[in-house]
This record gives structure tokens, sequence and C-alpha cells, in this order.
């Protein structure tokens, strides 16, 4: 697909979301996350990402989010920086714990809406930056990851639990092995 076409397949997503015509994403069971259908909310604007301290609402097209049982949420500039802050809690949120989070959301890259960061399909390497370099572009299904791979040169297809220190440490140097 070329950029125009993703365009206007965003653009119609938009309408389709905002009018609730658009079907409802799969939620996967990770035993702290027993929510279906989580809902997320929208970053203030002067919310900054724990991890590099940019404010996240500049960057709605790459926002993803921690929603806490409690209620507090963390929002972050890109998919990359929710996996850093997911992999080293104690670092980014002392005090908080895996059971304590409720949901995690990333927004899809083709709707523009952000889904289960845990039922996503992620492409590394394409020629698509988000807002701190190379990126985890999240897709909504396999088939979606694999048409992105292609159009957009990108050379893995990752899932959730195929994110690791390493692999993020190899994004932020241009490696996607």
């Amino acid at each position: 697909m070329t950029d125009s076409i993703h365009a206007e397949r965003r653009r119609v997503l938009r309408l389709l979301a905002a009018t609730g015509a658009a079907a409802g994403v799969a939620v996967l069971n990770w035993p702290a996350l027993a929510v279906e259908n989580p809902q997320f909310p929208t970053p203030a604007p002067k919310d900054t990402c724990p991890v590099c301290g940019m404010f996240v609402s500049l960057y709605p097209d790459w926002v993803a989010t921690v929603r806490y049982k409690d209620g507090r949420a963390h929002h972050f500039d890109g998919s990359k920086d929710l996996f850093k802050y997911l992999l080293n809690l104690p670092k980014y949120a002392p005090g908080h714990s895996r059971d304590d989070i409720a949901a995690i959301g990333v927004t899809e890259y083709y709707g523009v809406a952000r889904i289960d960061a845990r039922a996503a399909w992620y492409v590394i390497g394409s020629d698509i930056l988000g807002p701190m370099g190379h990126e985890l572009v999240s897709l909504a299904t396999e088939a979606e990851a694999m048409d992105f791979l292609k159009d957009h040169h990108g050379k893995r297809i990752l899932r959730f639990d195929d994110v690791t220190p390493a692999l993020l440490e190899n994004l932020d140097h241009g490696k996607f092995q």
C-alpha cells in the first residue's frame, strides 16, 4: 500500500470508530489483566512519558498507556518506551508491580485506536519512525502486520512476549536482530 492509501484507510477507520461502527479487538488473558474491552484515558496536555519525559499528547498516533487498578494511568510516546517501562517497573514506577496493572494499551497504526498491547502484533525495522526513532509499530492483526512489514520494509514481526530489554536497546541503535 502507498502512504496515501494508508492515510485514507486511517481516516476511514477513525470515522468508523467515531460512529461506533468499528469492531472491538479481542483481549488476551494475562493473569493480572482480566479486563475485557479495556478503556484507556486520553493523555492530558501536560502528561509526560515516565521513560523519556516527552509530552505524550503531542504524538496521538503513537500513545501507549498503562492503566492501574486504582484508576491512575501512565502514558508513553510509543510502544518502545512502554516496553522499557514494563520491563523495568522498579526504575520507572517505584512502588508499583505488575499485579497493580489493570490494562495495557498501544495505538494501532492503521486504526489509530488503542488496543490491548498483549493482543497486538509489532513490526520492527520499518521505514516508519516514531517520536523516539525506531519503534515497535503496533498492528491489530497478523495480516496487517504482514502487509505493513512488506509495504514499509520491516525486518521482523513480534508479539508482546517477544520484546526484551536487549531488543529495545538494539532498536535505540537502529539494530533489528
